[in-house]
């Protein structure tokens, strides 16, 4: 854009049905991710629409950041959070995932009715290991931005070994990492710096409505009566949540687990997950591996959050633990607790933290325990890779005999194939896994 053609003005103030609008196609269109999701709405709100600065922009993506929980959809509750309050929080926060939502239920509903159909079979024989080398590029794509020395490289490790070998819970890793990175920010400061981040650009696009100098409205000033009165607010909403899955054993679990996972999850969704696994398919037994890796595999390829497959965990567990006598009606009811509990707490962040956030506004920094928990996640996220693996390439072995039943030799091959085609062709993530799809769909045909 040339300066001659730069706006001058700023646009009107779009309403709160134009915005409903926005929102809503952005959630039947959020795929690739969070990087993917980060910049669509730059193109969209910064670039085309300028209802928020480049340098506002950066500000509350910064913030979001340094939370737990996915920072896509936080950030555009607190972008629609500033233009409109809480209305235009809620409506961007539950427009966000409510497509996904509604697709990952549907998609969990055919797949274990019709799941067993050789065709069907066939392409999540192919697509498995498919998310075993997703994962493991995810691992490579952080540890290459965040693994700068290597007292950081040590803590990846440990955390590897911590998980792998001595089946250390992810929360206890999450608080050593943070101690470590507490004392080491005070020893070794330079070696805890946090590298890359998302620094300010002096790109122009023109004058927005919420601009670099524009006040804060009223409604994103800062009290602490506020902040006294949102935090008991969602508090509230929280235990009438749980009051009313409180009949219901593993409603409550559910609801209790994923409020839990929820404030876990630094480092997006992957750093979550391997804690997830342990919970749903280790303690609470909601799902088997496989069909974690299959539901991974089609969180991939639908819009909204990756962490959405908390649904498809939701979904499957409500139906294996027989929540109500229906199986419709228990999955929607397990799909819909892990969303709602998943979710909320990345409401209270914003609503809350975002006053503070306007009323404070300047460069937001990862902190030495950030650092190190970023590191420790590559370790998980590693680990995760190796499991998913050892179930893809001995489907029949077990804890108790790790290599038994036969080595499939073509997983082994579809999985190296999908990493090249991830790291070294740049091939988009949902791209390689509807090829693997494809590919076992005749392979179905032809085994």
């Amino acid at each position: 854009m040339t300066e001659l053609n730069i706006p001058q003005t700023p646009p009107p103030t779009p309403t709160l049905g134009t915005a409903f609008k926005y929102w809503l196609k952005l959630g039947f269109i959020s795929f690739g991710g969070p990087a993917g999701q980060i910049a669509m709405m730059h193109q969209e709100l910064v670039e085309r629409r300028r209802w928020i600065s480049e340098q506002r922009y950066l500000h509350a993506l910064n913030f979001c950041m340094l939370l737990p929980g996915p920072e896509a959809i936080q950030l555009a509750i607190y972008i629609s959070w500033l233009m409109h309050g809480v209305k235009g929080a809620v409506i961007a926060g539950i427009l966000f995932f409510l497509p996904a939502f509604v697709l990952l239920s549907a998609l969990a509903a055919i797949y274990l009715n019709w799941g067993e159909i050789p065709q069907i079979a066939g392409i999540f024989y192919a697509i498995k290991p498919a998310v075993v080398a997703v994962v493991l590029f995810a691992a490579w794509r952080i540890g290459s931005r965040s693994l700068k020395n290597a007292i950081l490289r040590s803590i990846a490790v440990l955390a590897f070994i911590g998980i792998f070998f001595f089946n250390i819970d992810f929360p206890w890793i999450v608080l050593a990492a943070a101690i470590l990175g507490a004392i080491g920010g005070q020893l070794l400061p330079e070696k805890f710096k946090a590298g890359g981040g998302h620094g300010a650009s002096h790109q122009q696009y023109g004058p927005a409505i919420i601009d670099d100098h524009t006040p804060p409205p009223e409604h994103a000033r800062f009290s602490w009566g506020k902040l006294t009165a949102t935090v008991i607010v969602f508090v509230l909403i929280w235990a009438a949540g749980m009051a009313i899955v409180a009949a219901n054993p593993a409603l409550w679990n559910m609801g209790e687990f994923f409020t839990k996972a929820a404030f876990l999850t630094l480092g997006g969704a992957y750093a979550v997950l391997p804690y997830v696994y342990q919970n749903a398919v280790e303690h609470f037994a909601w799902l088997s591996g496989p069909q974690m890796m299959d539901g991974l595999a089609l969180g991939e390829t639908t819009p909204g959050p990756l962490i959405m497959i908390v649904t498809w965990v939701g979904y499957l567990g409500g139906v294996s633990k027989a929540v109500f006598t229906n199986p419709v009606a228990a999955g929607l009811a397990g799909a819909a607790v892990a969303t709602f509990f998943t979710f909320l707490p990345s409401f209270l962040f914003i609503l809350a933290g975002g006053p503070l956030v306007e009323a404070t506004r300047g460069e937001l920094k990862f902190t030495a325990p950030l650092t190190a928990i970023t590191a420790a996640v590559v370790g998980v996220i590693v680990n995760l890779a190796a499991f998913f693996a050892w179930h893809t390439f001995w489907p029949q072995a077990s804890t108790a005999a790790p290599f038994s039943g036969s080595f499939e030799l073509v997983p082994v091959l579809i999985a190296g194939a999908a990493f090249v085609a991830l790291w070294k062709y740049k091939i988009d993530i949902m791209r390689v896994i509807a090829a693997c799809a494809a590919l076992g769909l005749l392979l179905s045909f032809v085994r």
